[in-house]
């Protein structure tokens, strides 16, 4: 899609779809006006009529002599729009005009006031949201969707004089765009697909396609030779060699302490020998979104040439039952020397961090950040709207909640407190990988916390945001957290 800013004037600009706002009680936008006199009225007119009510997202094509498209958008009430209803009233109007052959759109929807958002902002948010309003994924369908004719969105900028910071907003909204729809696309994949592999593959691509990335992969017998024994366990069980995917982004001087960021990789997570139910088998192949958010992270932040230098660490593995699958009662010694009694063979992601945690000790970062799909708990505690956040560091958790909240990917801070590591008592290791069903997402993170204890470390539990499964009809990638993290960096700068 290819995006741009520029004031427009409506009644000038008749060959295009144009896409305008509508607020409850029938009161227009300043473009809706313009459109509203160009037709003597008949805006006004269907308002009247009760034909549109203004509600948030609602949304109207309407085809007039005088425009080839327009699509009413419904804005809610004036000045109550959230940043949540805004990103919602730009979803469904591309949507919308998506489904219609018209090709160039013209949105003015930066007139609607949001509180205490800039005009960058709404120009961000409205790149990032049209994308994701367009997204598709229907790369194994025999039968495809008609293709999309819309190939051009103008943004219409109110204030000429922020043009320039309004040009930054909207290359970091495609930036952030295209890192989410990385993410989606491997997401999606089918486990038989993405393998552990394949993944080590996508590390390789982008070093190809980014001078400023560089990428090595760790195989198992280099694994072996570190004493890798928490993520190797996890991967025995399964035909699939384990990767351990090692990406470095210079965009700063070589001597800065880069920010590292560990994605999850879990390929397939079957539960090993605490085997899932069928049903909680399906969606299990997004058990690899942190991975996937890592190298679209890593994408977006190549892309803009941040001028700062990144760590993405990927333990890529497949969680698989049968005869060399590792066990309950178990015990294994991790890369740091710590021993863990295995409870539950699927707490596995938890392991695979830990090694990935310590090996990246050796990078000197400044901060470490790791995403992953950790715990069903995070779902029952924060449903599928907050991303569950742990650290041991309360200025890095502050600063990733305020990323959150700029770029309307947010997070939920949870304590870490000292009595909760109680619960991962083991008598005969160091400590045991479960703290039983209460506080779930805390034990999760006081499990890790001991892997984390030479530098400062957050935690995201993207059970809940990662992707979208709602039974077997309704499942899909949506590339959260790439906004958050990129907004972190972003804000890192300034």
């Amino acid at each position: 899609m290819k995006f741009s800013t520029k004031a427009i004037q409506p009644e000038k600009q008749r060959q295009a779809c144009h896409i305008v706002g509508i607020f409850e009680g029938g009161a227009l936008t300043q473009s809706a006006s313009a459109i509203d006199e160009a037709t003597q009225g008949q805006l006004s007119k269907l308002l009247k009529q009760g034909v549109f009510q203004g509600k948030i997202g609602q949304v109207l094509p309407l085809f007039f002599s005088a425009f080839e498209h327009i699509i009413l958008v419904g804005c809610g009430k004036p000045n109550a729009v959230s940043m949540t209803g805004f990103r919602k009233i730009i979803f469904n109007a591309v949507k919308s005009c998506s489904t219609t052959k018209a090709t160039r759109a013209i949105c003015y929807l930066t007139e609607i006031e949001i509180k205490q958002q800039s005009l960058a902002w709404k120009i961000k948010q409205i790149t990032e949201a049209a994308e994701d309003a367009i997204y598709r994924f229907d790369l194994f369908k025999t039968e495809k969707e008609p293709a999309i004719a819309l190939n051009e969105i103008i943004i219409h900028l109110p204030d000429e004089k922020q043009h320039k910071i309004c040009e930054l907003a909207l290359a970091q909204g495609q930036a952030v765009a295209r890192g989410v729809t990385l993410t989606k696309n491997l997401a999606n994949l089918p486990s038989n697909i993405c393998t552990p592999t394949f993944l080590a593959q996508q590390g390789k691509e982008l070093a190809k396609n980014y001078t400023s990335i560089k990428t090595t992969v760790l195989e198992e017998k280099d694994m072996q030779k570190l004493g890798m024994g928490a993520l190797l366990a996890v991967s025995q069980g399964s035909a699939e060699d384990a990767k351990l995917i090692c990406l470095e982004y210079k965009g700063a001087a070589k001597n800065a302490a880069p920010v590292a960021l560990i994605g999850k990789g879990i390929t397939f997570d079957t539960g090993g020998n605490s085997l899932k139910s069928p049903d909680g088998m399906v969606g299990m192949k997004y058990d690899m979104c942190g991975a996937a958010t890592v190298l679209g992270t890593l994408q977006a932040a190549a892309e803009l040439k941040l001028p700062i230098n990144l760590v993405g660490l990927i333990p890529a593995v497949e969680n698989m039952p049968g005869g060399t699958a590792y066990k309950p009662e178990d015990i294994l010694t991790s890369l740091s020397g710590q021993t863990i009694e295995v409870i539950s063979t699927d707490a596995e992601g938890r392991l695979v961090l830990a090694d990935a945690m310590t090996y990246c000790e050796r990078y000197k970062p400044d901060v470490v950040i790791d995403i992953a799909t950790l715990t069903g708990a995070v779902v029952i505690a924060l449903g599928f709207h907050a991303t569950g956040l742990l650290a041991n560091n309360e200025a890095l958790a502050a600063d990733l909640l305020k990323a959150g909240e700029d770029s309307n990917d947010r997070a939920w801070q949870l304590p870490l407190w000292e009595e909760y590591q109680e619960q991962l008592k083991s008598p005969f290791a160091d400590m045991a990988n479960t703290g039983g069903r209460s506080a779930g997402v805390i034990t999760a993170g006081c499990f890790l916390s001991r892997f984390a204890k030479k530098f400062r470390w957050a935690h995201l539990d993207v059970a809940g945001t990662a992707a979208i499964m709602s039974g077997t009809s309704d499942r899909l990638a949506t590339g959260r957290p790439v906004p958050l993290l990129i907004q972190y960096l972003i804000n890192r700068l300034q």
